[in-house]
């Protein structure tokens, strides 16, 4: 543990400047690849609990992770995804870890989606277990889109939208953004966008969100530990500052 204990160290160092330390007011992550194996997020339990300590460490009450969901790639849902959630909660009690976990999805909106929503097997999070979290292809928007989201709404779920920012066909024709905030979508953004991990062109498409007012809820997106290396340099950046100051929903969820 001596190299995250150097991160939040480094972290306090910077956070007694002048200015003022920032208190992070999010005590709820969201959007997290922390059930092992089941994509291309973390590998091991012991990567799980490693991660989840620090989550714990970093003032986090609550984590609600959200494994892959692809037709035909990551075909996961509850019956392999529960029992795995049950097992790392153990393993969080045995470790005397006081850290709620939750396990949601991130579906992709694919061909098959809509056989997923009239199943009704969906993995929800929320107060009324009504919050749905989807993603979309990065190459172009899905022809089936706006119908999967008529179909979740006339259902009674509330979309969130993964990353949106990440999206560029949505950061070149950002009017896109303001139809689907009038449909009702929320957007998720990822914190790492604000540090221009993913690209400069996201980042900027981040900073418009922020600036807008259009984030309604942020996430880390954490594959591996290197992505949580990484957070506390974004609890120290101007725009997660910024963001914070809106009406966040992750602390409700």
């Amino acid at each position: 543990m001596g190299f995250f204990n150097s991160i939040f160290g480094s972290r306090k160092e910077q956070s007694s400047e002048p200015t003022g330390p920032f208190v992070n007011p999010v005590q709820v992550e969201f959007h997290s690849h922390l059930i092992p194996g089941v994509d291309d997020g973390v590998e091991t339990f012991e990567q799980s609990l490693e991660i989840l300590e620090n989550f714990h460490k970093m003032g986090m009450r609550k984590v609600i992770t959200t494994p892959h969901i692809m037709s035909d790639f990551y075909k996961n849902g509850p019956e392999n995804l529960i029992p795995l959630r049950d097992e790392l909660r153990l393993k969080l009690k045995e470790k005397g870890i006081d850290l709620e976990l939750e396990v949601a999805a991130e579906y992709m909106v694919d061909d098959g989606f809509q056989d997923k929503i009239a199943a009704g097997n969906l993995l929800t999070f929320g107060p009324k277990k009504r919050h749905i979290l989807i993603e979309l292809p990065f190459m172009e928007e899905p022809r089936n889109f706006k119908q999967s989201i008529f179909e979740l709404q006339v259902n009674g779920y509330q979309v969130i939208l993964a990353h949106p920012e990440r999206y560029p066909y949505m950061g070149m024709q950002r009017e896109r953004f303001l139809e689907l905030k009038d449909q009702g979508v929320l957007f998720q953004m990822n914190m790492l966008s604000l540090l221009g991990y993913y690209s400069k062109g996201v980042m900027e498409t981040a900073q418009y969100l922020v600036e807008k007012g259009m984030v309604d809820l942020v996430g880390s997106d954490t594959h591996h530990i290197r992505h949580f290396a990484l957070l506390p340099e974004v609890h120290q950046n101007r725009w997660y500052h910024k963001v914070c100051q809106a009406d966040l929903i992750n602390n409700i969820l």
